[in-house]
């Protein structure tokens, strides 16, 4: 999909083109290659810089060539079917001829705020502002994702509290890879931001550096929350799995001593039961009486005893 923007002169809002201009903002998600091809055309950026941002998997850098720079960073991205959080890459390509593309292989939530007006103090035409306020938008993103994240955390813990089954077992397991994923981006994100930073990338001017050095913060702030969420994910899942295990354990130490208290009257009959005389006690109208009550008394002892030692 190929969509132009541009910020009006007058109302300051960001307006929808039909045609692709100087100063304009080209939003490309997804593209066809016709409008791959329509785009190139115009803008004459390398179309290589376009086509590699068609992976998923491309990773934040910053790349050069004779028309323009390439800057790709990951952004946190909600699946639709499973509600998880994943990340995907965004590509902002500055060209030397007054343009601004980016390049997105799915719907950005991100660039949609751009879009709708919702970010303050934007211009398609500040190319520089424009870059450093997707990073700062970027960061935002992260920070309310890890809130989210760290809701869902409190609430499967909640659940783990009443049952283990395997099913919250293995939704932690999905928490905890969201968690790996947001680490492993915003820290390869931070390397960016470091060479934009240095001004070595891109023309640094003074109202920018604010822009900057919030997008920064923000982004370190996210990488310690991610860790910090991490850190406390491994530690529920490591405690409810010594508690499964101890249940385990509870359950057969528990089954073990009823076993072995079943066994004493089971023994007994075992032996009256054989064909061998046994005395006065076959002969005695209360010995039946009499064996039940001293395989009970044995067994309570034995209960007793096995209760006193932690067993039942």
């Amino acid at each position: 999909m190929l969509r132009v923007y541009k910020t009006d002169q007058v109302t300051k809002h960001v307006k929808k083109l039909k045609k692709i201009q100087v100063d304009s903002w080209i939003a490309l998600t997804n593209p066809t290659n016709d409008e791959i091809n329509k785009v190139v055309e115009r803008t004459k950026v390398d179309v290589d810089l376009i086509r590699k941002m068609l992976d998923t998997e491309e990773l934040p850098r910053v790349e050069q060539s004779d028309n323009g720079t390439l800057i790709v960073i990951d952004t946190p991205y909600l699946e639709e079917d499973t509600h998880k959080y994943t990340t995907y890459p965004i590509g902002i390509i500055i060209t030397n001829n007054n343009f601004v593309i980016t390049v997105s292989p799915k719907k950005n939530s991100i660039l949609d705020d751009f879009k709708n007006n919702k970010v303050s103090d934007f211009r398609t035409a500040k190319k520089t502002r424009f870059l450093i306020q997707i990073l700062l938008k970027t960061s935002s993103y992260y920070l309310k994702a890890l809130k989210e994240v760290s809701q869902d955390i409190d609430a499967k813990e909640e659940v783990l509290k009443k049952s283990t089954k395997n099913k919250d077992l293995i939704d932690l397991l999905n928490i905890e890879k969201t968690l790996v994923y947001f680490i492993s981006s915003l820290k390869a994100n931070e390397l960016v931001l470091e060479k934009l930073y240095r001004g070595i990338v891109v023309t640094l001017y003074e109202d920018d550096k604010d822009y900057l050095e919030d997008a920064v913060i923000e982004n370190k702030q996210a990488i310690e929350m991610s860790t910090i969420y991490k850190s406390i994910l491994k530690s529920i899942s490591n405690t409810y799995e010594t508690i499964a295990s101890n249940n385990l354990n509870d359950a057969m130490k528990f089954l073990a001593g009823i076993t072995i208290v079943l066994s004493i009257p089971t023994m007994i009959s075992s032996f009256l039961g054989m064909n061998i005389p046994l005395g006065n006690i076959m002969t005695d109208t209360l010995g039946f009486l009499k064996i039940i009550c001293v395989s009970f008394i044995i067994s309570l002892v034995l209960a007793y005893v096995l209760r006193k030692k932690n067993m039942l």
